[in-house]
């Protein structure tokens, strides 16, 4: 009897320790609207769950006895009830008041658990729908420019975007932080430098923005070595929303948006959806003639099942935006100059140039450089979550993409003559002085006076088909033992891309005006022979430069461990990931093709692709490890910790082919080290970070494009292989010093250098005044001086006020000096970019609102530098003129939001 009773105690004993306890309810706010998407978890445990579309939750856990229930959710009050947890069912409803710290919301990138800003060991920033709707970006810059230790440059118009983070160089726009649709990377990251945000455009249907930097962000989807950028789509839910988005601009500038989400089907239906687009067209944000126009379609369809759900998306876009290159502008201010007409020149893009066509060894080529940076093409994803009980859960990810991006530059002062010039210093620079019986006029139009001046320009035809299949699944196991709860996930990434680069170029001669006409220009030389040097406005037929085919077949692994204790989380995990990756260049050859009497050999001579290929295959490996501590100090504070190995691999329109199955050099993975410590602090009132971070990168390859002879050319300049080092701080802070009244910002300082800095030269030739010789090779003559284009101090100031009514902001986008060259020579100065807004929301019947707003960019009309000429060899600061990339003016945006 003794012996039953105690087996009968021993087993209620352990019945009781592993009782489960299903907890359910819902969120509302102080109004009875459901909240969707907050975070409800047993303090202490990875135990929890978010709320749905109803405001409904549920979860099970086998942790018992007295526990606290958190309640958070970004703009709300953190709710926290006591409660006592010994099985069996319970049901907890909250009510949330308006007014928390923004350091509660749950994050959705790079992680395997749901946990807030505060409880993750790394750094986060994001941006909600609001937020986007009020900013008007003209591009990506203007969305990412406000987040600490980034740098976005904003002079390119409305693409390509180069994004600099935490000291690590751009290579060509987001090389280091890689542009996510709701956790998979768009079109091919990795395979060339066309620019990830024009496949990414917001719309009403982005539920916001997160960018992850540092620590786990390395080993989860495609792997980062410095930061995710992740767009996160809205989903439909029970409560029907629709709203459309008008904007107007100047500059031209209308754009219609909408967003429309729900159910589908009767009331007991599990299915939702989300439609959302933009139809637009822009003559800005500097009008040259040439509209930016445009649509995207984008949609999701949600199944929710008992245990899961699956989720199918997708995107249509066809798209023509601006991207604008540099400029001569005065050489003592750098300030914008006036042309020959006497009105200030913005850029040297024109609308002249569309339509150009010449022949060519295989036909026909017609231009299509005046539909600018033009992105058409879809994707379509598919999402599955899945529960499969006793803590085991499923995440699966498949996405299709294929794209077309004709990508068209104007390369203004490009050629012999980079700078302003009158007819006679021109042709002097061209070897005719003396010239006589000058016959210099617009195309279609009238002769050019005596004193005014042209310029040279080239133009070049990018044309990058991209397909992509990228692939993630991951498994993960809930372990909880006496004081440590693991949350362990193993996961694979697969993604196989193929794609082209296909350039054709050509040469104008234009004369020095804003938007400029072409330029005919004929002559009789000293010798009495008849010249034609610009023909139709075309100084040289180039042709045919590039025919390029790529391949990229990617494949990861990786482990890891989110650990919960008493006080402490703990992230621990690894990834290993092999690339195999191949380019085939076609060979190119001129012809000649015109025999007119006259013409210069560059307008007879026009380049093919002869059909021939060299290619060459790689395979290489990859290995990244994170770990990352977080320790709770008090309801209000934590401090974390982490350190990472992560790596790069180049560019595979990177490899330097020399012939079949042979590269120049090596090809193996950039590898970057990264360790960093900080505080997370949030209440009702004032949240706010600081982060400490050191950043190395070791054997980094860049090549350098320079202007042999004056042109661009096509075969790669310098070959460097450099080290760095940043060494910074961050602080962030959202402060509620009144009612409806905030300050926020953030500060980042950094210090940076160049450790290793080796250079060798790939092609010889002259270059600005330079004499460069092949195979030669330079080492250490820029180690100690400060990275290019990253300044040492940048900041983000912003004042709100909001009642719900009346909405208003002001804030300065505030940039330190840089220097534009490796060897510090060209130094930069800093800038300040003023915003402000505002807007008057007006309430109808069931909860239909209209706002109307507006905002300005750049207030003050600054026109700072992003960037000087980046494929100068040496640019001298002393003489007339200096080539530039000025940020863009100011501009006005008005809409009217309706919601219902």
């Amino acid at each position: 009897m003794t012996k039953l009773f105690y087996t009968l105690l021993c087993v209620f004993s352990v019945s009781i320790m592993f009782a489960q306890t299903d907890i359910k309810g819902t969120v509302k706010d102080n109004s009875g609207v459901p909240v969707t998407g907050a975070n409800v978890l047993i303090e202490g445990s990875s135990s929890g769950a978010t709320t749905d579309f109803d405001g409904n939750y549920s979860f099970t856990t086998s942790v018992s006895g007295a526990q606290k229930i958190i309640v958070s959710f970004l703009g709300y009050e953190t709710l926290n009830k006591a409660v006592t947890l010994s099985g069996g069912a319970m049901t907890l409803d909250f009510v949330m008041v308006e007014g928390g710290n923004t350091l509660d919301e749950v994050v959705l990138t790079a992680s395997s658990t749901f946990r807030s800003q505060k409880e993750t060991p790394n750094s986060i920033s994001s941006l909600k729908a609001q937020e986007l709707t009020r900013l008007n970006a003209n591009s990506q810059a203007d969305i990412v420019a406000s987040i600490p230790g980034i740098v976005a440059d904003g002079g390119g118009g409305e693409a390509a975007t180069n994004i600099f983070v935490r000291g690590l160089p751009s290579g060509g726009q987001n090389d280091f932080s890689p542009i996510q649709y709701d956790g998979l990377t768009l079109a091919g990251y990795g395979l060339s430098s066309t620019a990830g945000d024009v496949y990414a455009k917001v719309d009403q249907g982005v539920k916001g923005v997160e960018f992850v930097r540092g620590g786990s962000s390395i080993l989860y989807g495609a792997g980062s070595t410095a930061g995710v950028m992740n767009y996160i789509s809205k989903t439909g839910d029970t409560n029907d929303e629709n709203i459309i988005n008008f904007e107007v601009a100047t500059k031209g500038r209308i754009k219609g948006e909408f967003y429309s989400g729900g159910k589908v089907g009767g009331e007991d239906s599990n299915t939702y959806y989300a439609v959302s687009g933009f139809v637009r067209k822009d003559d800005g944000p500097l009008d040259f003639g040439l509209p930016t126009k445009g649509y995207q379609f984008r949609g999701n369809l949600k199944k929710k099942f008992e245990n899961g759900s699956f989720t199918f998306y997708t995107q249509f876009i066809d798209d023509k935006a601006q991207f604008l290159l540099g400029l001569p502008l005065d050489g003592d201010s750098r300030e914008r100059i006036t042309g020959n007409d006497g009105e200030t020149v913005y850029q040297l893009n024109s609308s002249h140039v569309r339509n150009i066509s010449f022949l060519t060894p295989a036909g026909e080529y017609k231009s299509p450089i005046g539909d600018g940076v033009h992105t058409k093409g879809f994707y379509a994803m598919g999402v599955f979550d899945y529960d499969l009980g006793n803590d085991w859960k499923i995440n699966s990810k498949v996405k299709v993409s294929d794209y077309v991006n004709n990508f068209g530059l104007y390369v203004a002062a490009s050629g012999t003559v980079n700078t302003p010039a009158n007819l006679s210093d021109y042709l002097d620079a061209y070897g005719y002085a003396g010239a006589t019986n000058i016959n210099a006029s617009y195309v279609g139009g009238t002769a050019l006076a005596a004193n005014d001046r042209v310029i040279d320009n080239l133009n070049i035809d990018r044309n990058r088909p991209i397909t992509d299949l990228t692939g993630e699944f991951s498994i993960t196991k809930k372990l909880e033992g006496d004081k440590v709860e693991h949350n362990i996930t193993l996961g694979t990434y697969l993604t196989s891309s193929q794609g082209e680069d296909n350039n054709w170029q050509y040469r104008t001669l234009s004369a020095f005006n804003d938007a400029p006409e072409l330029v005919n220009l004929s002559f009789t030389d000293v010798n009495g022979d008849d010249v034609i040097l610009a023909e139709n406005g075309l100084t040289a037929r180039i042709g045919r430069t590039a025919a390029t085919f790529l391949t990229q077949d990617r494949t990861a692994f990786y482990l890891t461990d989110e650990m919960v204790l008493d006080r402490w989380r703990i992230d621990v995990g690894f990834r290993v990931e092999n690339q195999k990756a191949s380019r085939e260049i076609g060979t190119t050859a001129t012809k000649q093709v015109y025999n007119d009497v006259g013409l210069t050999s560059a307008l007879q001579n026009v380049g093919y692709a002869t059909g021939e290929y060299k290619r060459a295959e790689v395979s290489t490996t990859g290995f990244a490890a994170s770990l990352a501590a977080l320790y709770k100090i008090n309801d209000n504070l934590n401090a974390y910790a982490n350190m990472s190995k992560g790596y790069f691999f180049p560019l595979t329109r990177s490899i330097n082919v020399v012939s079949n199955d042979v590269i120049a050099g090596e090809y193996k993975p950039e590898n970057i080290y990264q360790v960093e410590t900080g505080l997370k602090y949030g209440s009702s009132k004032f949240s706010g970070t600081f982060a400490a971070y050191y950043t190395t990168l070791v054997d980094r390859v860049a090549i350098q494009r320079l202007n042999y002879g004056g042109t661009i050319g096509t075969v790669d300049g310098i070959k460097t292989l450099q080290d760095t080092k940043t060494l910074g701080m961050e602080v962030s802070w959202l402060w509620k010093f009144a009612e409806n009244l905030s300050f926020n910002g953030n500060f980042t300082y950094q210090g940076h250098e160049l450790k290793k800095d080796e250079r060798t030269v790939l092609q010889s030739g002259t270059v600005d005044g330079v004499v460069l010789v092949e195979g030669d090779v330079t080492n250490g003559a820029n180690v100690g001086k400060q990275l290019r284009r990253q300044p040492t101090a940048l900041s983000t100031l912003r004042f709100d006020y909001d009642n719900k009514k009346l909405d208003a902001f002001a804030s300065a986008n505030i940039r330190g000096s840089q220097f534009n060259d490796d060897a510090n020579l060209v130094e930069l100065d800093g800038f300040t970019v003023l915003r402000i807004g505002a807007g008057y929301t007006i309430g109808f019947e069931d909860d239909k609102k209209l706002r109307l707003g507006f905002s300005v960019y750049n207030l003050a009309d600054s026109q700072g530098l992003s960037e000087g000429d980046p494929r100068a060899f040496s640019q001298s600061t002393t003489q007339d003129y200096f080539v530039g990339r000025p940020i863009l003016p100011r501009r006005a945006f008005f809409n009217a939001t309706l919601t219902f």
